[in-house]
């Protein structure tokens, strides 16, 4: 797990704060995010996290099977599977479920391990990792017994 405190993606308040008189049609009072540099800070700091991880274990994360990433943005994803496996992966590699469902925020990894955990063989890994606002990040190393 790790958090990094970020103010790129946030909400001011909310609902009831935007229908005050002072806040009527005011921008940043709802959900407010920078996406350019949350794209720019989150992709090596969760790429980095899933290295270092794997290295603690004992694991060489250019040999996983598969990635379930946080479905909020395939260009983070991509860019993530590269970092993480050290080349373009394949799509039965870095499972993309964005097309189907959309972001469905920290569940979006878990749908798509259930959508696409087949065709492991016993001792292949897999890597669940989800990740948001704050920015707050996780990740599970999984292995077919």
């Amino acid at each position: 797990l790790k958090t990094v405190f970020s103010n790129n993606i946030r909400n001011n308040f909310g609902f009831l704060n935007r229908a005050a008189p002072e806040g009527a049609e005011a921008r940043d009072k709802l959900f407010v995010q920078e996406g350019r540099k949350v794209f720019r800070e989150v992709v090596p700091m969760v790429s980095e996290m899933i290295v270092e991880h794997a290295r603690d274990l004992a694991l060489d994360p250019t040999a996983l099977k598969r990635l379930w990433l946080h479905q909020a943005n395939i260009n983070m994803n991509d860019m993530i599977g590269r970092k993480v496996l050290g080349r373009d992966p394949t799509p039965e590699e870095n499972v993309i479920i964005l097309d189907e469902y959309a972001n469905t925020s920290s569940a979006g990894s878990i749908i798509a391990f259930h959508k696409a955990n087949d065709g492991f063989d016993a001792g292949e890994m897999g890597l669940i990792c989800s990740f948001g606002a704050g920015y707050s990040a996780g990740t599970v190393f999984v292995r077919k017994r």
